[in-house]
This record gives C-alpha cells, structure tokens and sequence, in this order.
C-alpha cells in the first residue's frame, strides 16, 4: 500500500538530517523584488541554516528517495539496510516546495537522494525539481542540490544553471577509507567531478567582450562532506584532506559529520560515535584555515597523535604549544600575529588595527571590543601591561580548562 503524502514527507526529511552540508550561499541573485516570481533568498524564516553574513533561512530538507543501489557501510540507507523506505516523484517534491514557501514555512529548498536503478536516472530527476520551480514556477528562492559525481556531465551543468549551490560528498576523508567502506565508489571520480564544477563555476563569472555576464552557474559554489569517526583517520589527516579540496576545487564550505552508529551495521564499523566535540573542534580548525592565515599542518603539530585537543580550542592549543611567540605587542604587531592571539577574533583585530593608528591601546580598551580581557590577558603586552614570559608558566592550562567539579556555563 502506498505511503501517504505526509507519511512519506517523515521518512524522507528524517533521512536527510545526516546530510550536514546543507547552507545558504547567501545568493540574492534571483531576488522576486527585482525579478518577479515566487521565492526570495533575503527574507527571514525559521532557521534551518545561515548565510555567510549571520542570517537564518529556512530550507525544506528532504530526500527524493532513501532507495539506493549502493551498500556503503557507513550509510543508513545502503541497500542491505533494514529501513523504511519512501519516495517521491519529482512533481511532488515541486508541490511540496511551493506549498510549504506559500505558508511561509521555508524560503528554498535542499534535495539530495540516494541512488536508484542509476546515477543518470537519479541526476535527471533532481535537476527536474530545479528547472520546473525555475521555469514553470518562476520559483525564486535558494535551492542547494546534491549531485552525483559520476552522473552525465550534461546533467551536473544543466544543475548548475538551476541551482544557487552544488555539493558533492567525498565521504571519507580518505581513499583508503572510501575504499575500505563504499568500494563501489571512486575518489578520483567524486574529484574529477569536483574539479570539472569548479571550471564550470569560474567560467560563470566571466563577461564576454560586452561586459555582459555569461551565463551562470551555481553562484554559490560548491560544497562537500565527510564522515568523521567512521574509519581511523586522524584530525590531521582529515585537515590535510579539506586543505587540499580547498586548495583545489575553490569549495566554500567543508563540513565534518560525526559518524552515528546506524543498525545492523558492519562489524568494521566503530560501536561508538566519536565525541561530538571532536566534530566542533575541527569546524574551529577550519575556520583558523579559512580566516586566520593557519596552515593545518600547525594546527596539530603539537600533538603527537595527530588528534585535536578536546578540551581547548585549536587557537589556544597552539597558543600554549608556541609560547615563545607571546606576548604580542598589541600597538606593534602586524595583523596576522593578532589574528594568532587567543581571544582576538577578526573584528576585535581589524579594530584595534584602525585604532591603533591615532592612539595607544592599552589593555582596558580591549573590553571595547567585547574581547575577553581574562582570556587574553596572557598572550599580549601594552602600556600599562606586561605579562610574565609564557614560557615560565605551567599553570595556563589550568587557567581555560575547568576542573572536573567546576560546572560549566554552557
């Protein structure tokens, strides 16, 4: 008996909640003020993700189907999985994105699916979704859509003309991984893929001789996943491989998902999930990667394991394994020695650089700037202040790390 509208809506949204790669490129390119239509990427809305400059919008997040010929073992809906299936046919997941934006429940929409019967049948159904919203709809909202690497590259261009951002999953962060649990897939095929978007998605910025655009392209670039705790790679050996996908296929966005153990699963699978705070101090790395001039090869040198330090931030943990660079003089740095001062995020330095420039900074100035004097206190020098050599100090861990009987505040 057929699954009810609703009934199928469940599965398929519950489904897609271990895609983590799923945020606004913060596109207003298809704005309906400007152009007409149904939709707008700028509005307010229940908060689902975030666009780069801080706001919420809210996406419909489903599955088209949870169906897949695939067996990866790390992958709940892999075809030996003991799940409940459900699917839907394209026109469905068109009515169910219009209806749900007309009782302004969303604002866009993110589809990804697994597999089924093959990746050009799957890829000619998803890039259906976006060009009947474009086209017979006049849909104007955000829709992210998950692309299959191996797929006709005629379909993934024809997604890109449809879609404000595309991603496609490297899974695992190593072959050796990708091998060991989804033999059936490729990681030089996911990266040619990735690397063929990424000409595609540089060649939809360019103006011809006229100085008129040509035609887009996925404006809100691409995306990628992997599995964190699911195989036995490192922290370093997981950063190592977002550096080299940032480096090479211009993503915006790498996002680290803490494996769940999944039912009757395989017996090379962990029993445990790895602790969430591993998933969070590698987003913290990442961001030191993307916004503070780190490399990740110093971001775990410290560490003789390679992990991340689970009890301190990765800008702090690299602070106490340097010590002899500190303190920094906050008058006379340069910009890229403040951005390595733990506590100085990247308004607090491009202020206290500006200001710098018609005045001293002294250390009560900084709480100004909502910058946590205690934290820093440690790490910098000024008139008026003069901390005692870090490298005489063996209680600074002591000092960010709360004892196991101090409760936390958050």
């Amino acid at each position: 008996m057929k699954k009810s509208l609703s009934a199928r809506l469940a599965i398929l949204s519950d489904a897609a909640k271990y895609d983590a790669s799923c945020a606004s490129s913060g596109s207003n390119k298809r704005d309906s003020s400007a152009s007409g239509g149904l939709g707008s990427t700028t509005g307010n809305g229940i908060c689902h993700a975030y666009t780069p400059d801080g706001r919420c919008i809210s996406l419909l997040k489903i599955l088209l189907t949870n169906f897949c010929i695939y067996d990866c073992a790390y992958c709940i809906n892999r075809s030996s999985s003991n799940v409940e299936r459900a699917r839907f046919t394209p026109d469905e997941v068109v009515w169910l994105t219009l209806e749900f934006y007309r009782r302004n429940c969303i604002e866009g929409l993110f589809l990804s699916s697994g597999i089924i019967r093959s990746s050009d049948h799957t890829m000619e159904q998803l890039v259906q979704v976006a060009r009947d919203l474009r086209l017979k709809h006049g849909f104007r909202g955000y829709i992210h859509l998950k692309t299959i690497p191996d797929a006709s590259p005629a379909l993934l261009e024809e997604a890109g003309l449809y879609a404000d951002r595309l991603s496609i999953n490297v899974e695992l962060p190593t072959e050796t991984g990708l091998k060991q649990y989804a033999p059936e897939k490729e990681a030089a095929g996911i990266r040619r893929a990735m690397g063929e978007m990424r000409l595609k998605i540089e060649a939809g910025k360019d103006r011809t001789h006229t100085g008129r655009p040509t035609r887009r392209f996925s404006p809100g670039g691409q995306s990628t996943q992997m599995i964190v705790g699911a195989d036995g790679a490192s922290d370093q050996q997981i950063l190592s491989s977002s550096s080299g996908l940032y480096g090479s296929y211009g993503l915006r966005r790498v996002y680290y998902s803490a494996f769940s153990p999944i039912p009757d699963a395989s017996a090379l699978l962990p029993v445990k999930s790895p602790p969430l705070q591993r998933e969070h101090r590698l987003y913290q790395a990442d961001w030191l990667f993307r916004f503070y001039g780190f490399d990740f090869s110093e971001i775990t040198a410290g560490r003789a394991d390679g992990m991340l330090d689970l009890e301190l931030d990765p800008k702090l943990a690299w602070a106490l394994d340097n010590r002899a660079q500190f303190p920094v003089d906050l008058n006379l740095a340069p910009r890229e020695m403040l951005l390595r001062v733990p506590g100085l995020g990247l308004k607090a330095v491009t202020a206290i650089v500006s200001a710098r420039r018609h005045g001293v900074i002294r250390l009560e100035d900084l709480a100004r700037l909502n910058v946590s004097i205690r934290k820093v206190r440690p790490f910098v020098k000024t008139v008026g202040w003069s901390p005692a050599s870090l490298t005489d100090r063996h209680d600074l861990r002591t000092l960010f790390v709360p004892s196991p009987q101090q409760m936390s505040l958050f």
